[in-house]
């Protein structure tokens, strides 16, 4: 079971492989465009970073695999190339990422560990009943989504789940983590920020 990792406020997430997003990582550090990952990887000396780790990687996995599509969308790299790629940002956030990853290592974190897949029959109608109580509590904010807000050029988030393939409840959970929308009193509303003013509309009628 992989831990997930928290900078700041922003949860580092790993891929199968235990490779950490850092696109996860720009967003923990601020965001600044000059410091994305893509930015980081055209570097002459990324590249060559990569290729000699891959050169000694016996496991046979890339020490950078790029996701293009999905919910999981982004580059995943080896520890190394992430203290790489935190050194690059600015010595701050390099101490940073070097103190929070070794604090997990340790356990000295509490970091919430990811969801497991039912091994038996039986633990898998506890999840099924665990799904249905959740969806039952919140029945009142889907409502809400669907008959309040719209998404893009009039799609609601059950429709845009659909197109992403994705579960609805996956994708609102997604946009409350990553500080798009907020829940009040039950019901959610996006942030009124720059990065999200021109991604929702809330409808004023049923």
């Amino acid at each position: 079971m992989q831990n997930q990792i928290q900078l700041y406020d922003t949860q580092i997430r790993q891929d199968e492989q235990g490779r950490f997003c850092l696109n996860d990582l720009h967003r923990a550090s601020g965001g600044n465009p000059i410091h994305a990952p893509s930015q980081f990887l055209r570097l002459k000396g990324t590249k060559d970073f990569v290729q000699v780790l891959d050169s000694h990687n016996a496991n046979m996995h890339s020490a950078l695999e790029i996701i293009n599509g999905g919910m999981n969308q982004g580059c995943y790299a080896d520890e190394k190339i992430v203290y790489k790629y935190a050194a690059w940002i600015s010595p701050e956030f390099e101490v940073k990422v070097y103190e929070t990853f070794d604090k997990v290592v340790k356990g000295e974190l509490n970091q919430k560990p990811t969801a497991l897949i039912p091994q038996s029959f039986s633990e898998a109608l506890m999840l099924a009943a665990q799904l249905q109580a959740e969806k039952e509590h919140n029945a009142p904010k889907v409502a809400f989504v669907d008959h309040y807000v719209e998404v893009g050029t009039s799609k609601s988030f059950r429709e845009t789940a659909k197109i992403l393939k994705i579960p609805e409840r996956a994708l609102v959970n997604r946009l409350v983590e990553d500080k798009y929308l907020y829940r009040q009193s039950g019901v959610l509303l996006p942030y009124q920020s720059a990065h999200t003013k021109d991604l929702f509309t809330v409808k004023t009628g049923t």
